[in-house]
């Protein structure tokens, strides 16, 4: 009988935003009840307590800055797929712990795929832009893994409404809007300088107006779509 003695953790930091894959060991706890997994910046993100084959997971949640504790089985940690970290005040997946193989296809599969949503709107001749519109939402998508955007509410809970000249981001919280506009490569220059989005609370923003360059600045109506 194979005994498994590895576990991995995929998690986001809740300081950085960086998404990692830490390696657990069972033969962590040998003489410890206690293993602490930390982010490459040094955050704490995880950590584990055992004891009659249980595990207690105290999980630092990105959302809401606490820590919420999980407990699983030592079947389920080591044998048992994939067991999914959640924050249960806003039902938001923070990371998955379990084999290799498993957790790295969950987190494939929960990526957002902005290639396959450009592909099925291209089709139809959608966007003013298309080659701009597909580097934009590349460059969001880039931005959110780094867990850079969000809301001065505080919440990340941001859905991106993907419009024939532009991206309209709306906090489902507060409802704050900011909308990038992706026409041409004056609108891609603008957001490739841009590493941090923040929605204002309740608010609206234009991304036109954050950010300063040589090019004089345009004037715009807002289209009907």
């Amino acid at each position: 009988m194979l005994i498994a003695t590895e576990a991995v953790l995929a998690m986001r930091c809740p300081e950085c935003g960086k998404l990692e894959f830490h390696t657990i060991s069972r033969f962590a706890f040998s003489g410890s009840r206690s293993v602490q997994i930390n982010c490459s910046c040094g955050t704490a993100k995880l950590v584990i307590t055992t004891g009659n084959h249980l595990y207690w997971l105290q999980v630092s949640c990105v959302v809401c800055e606490a820590r919420h504790q999980q407990e699983i089985t030592g079947k389920a940690l080591w044998n048992g797929g994939v067991t999914r970290l959640f924050c249960p005040e806003v039902e938001m997946e923070l990371g998955y712990i379990g084999s290799e193989p498993e957790v790295k296809e969950v987190v494939k599969n929960n990526e957002v795929n902005f290639e396959a949503l450009f592909e099925e709107f291209e089709q139809e001749d959608y966007f003013h832009n298309p080659s701009v519109m597909c580097d934009v939402l590349n460059r969001l998508h880039d931005i959110a893994s780094s867990g850079a955007l969000y809301c001065q509410c505080d919440s990340q809970r941001i859905e991106v409404n993907v419009f024939p000249d532009r991206l309209e981001l709306h906090c489902k919280n507060c409802d704050g809007i900011y909308i990038i506009y992706a026409e041409n490569e004056e609108d891609l220059e603008v957001i490739r300088q841009v590493n941090t989005i923040e929605l204002s609370k309740h608010g609206f923003k234009c991304m036109d107006s954050l950010v300063s360059t040589n090019k004089a600045k345009r004037t715009r109506r807002r289209r009907k779509t």
